[in-house]
């Protein structure tokens, strides 16, 4: 379809480039190094920024999941932070961090940790009290308890809300590094544009998609039984 559209000139080669150019940029770009230099580049921004998310996400959301009182007192300060869009933090992140991989990583954190943080409270309040009572019997200690009821009872949700947060965080940084970085596929989509190389710029989103499915099925693996035990059932 994209190819036949080129062809009867529906758009100016410029604002639609056939298919053929952008194949041509594509190589271009993987010669000079500059797609595998954003695309690293991007990549950190959003490992660094999302594992901190997941980290402090899972570690709060069994705090007041399991904590009652501590839920209740920082409940509504969550749900108030909650909804405001990551890219409304741009000014901040600017003006606390500068221009650089800080204020690109702190948008990314803020993308993914909410996700994580609910889903990982509700999945600990859904845990079923006949497993503590289980565990009571057998004598278990704080840490036997996380160990072997609490993890493996929240871990498939945990998964869940990666895979929802890491598409976020791919989402985020792209609007990121327009503003706030100068390198990454985010800026090579916004640098493209204004030298009016939408072939580049359509190489960008290719490869934004490409990497976003690869890590996408790499996380989706930790679904399989060998990781997860609960709520999954075997095939």
């Amino acid at each position: 379809m994209w190819h036949l559209v080129s062809l009867a000139k529906i758009y100016d080669p410029n604002t639609l480039p056939p298919p053929s150019r952008v194949i041509k940029a594509f190589s271009e770009l993987l010669a000079n190094g500059i797609l595998v230099r954003y695309s690293v580049a991007s990549l950190f921004r959003v490992t660094i920024g999302f594992y901190l998310a997941v980290l402090l996400g899972i570690l709060i959301g069994i705090l007041l999941g399991t904590w009652q009182k501590v839920c209740l007192m920082f409940y509504s300060l969550i749900q108030f932070l909650r909804p405001i869009s990551p890219l409304a933090w741009i000014p901040f992140a600017l003006l606390w961090f500068g221009i650089g991989d800080s204020s690109a990583i702190f948008l990314i954190f803020l993308s993914s940790f909410f996700p994580m943080l609910f889903s990982t409270v509700v999945a600990v309040k859904n845990i079923p009290q006949l497993y503590f009572q289980i565990g009571a019997n057998f004598d278990f200690t704080r840490l036997e308890t996380f160990k072997f009821i609490v993890l493996p009872a929240i871990l498939p949700d945990i998964v869940t809300a990666m895979r929802i947060s890491l598409g976020v965080a791919w989402l985020v940084v792209v609007a990121a590094e327009m503003i706030a970085v100068k390198s990454g596929l985010g800026y090579l989509i916004i640098d493209s544009r204004n030298a009016l190389r939408m072939d580049y710029v359509i190489v960008a989103m290719v490869t934004i998609g490409l990497i976003g499915l690869v890590i996408d099925k790499a996380i989706s693996q930790l679904q399989r039984p060998a990781f997860v035990r609960w709520k999954f059932e075997r095939k």
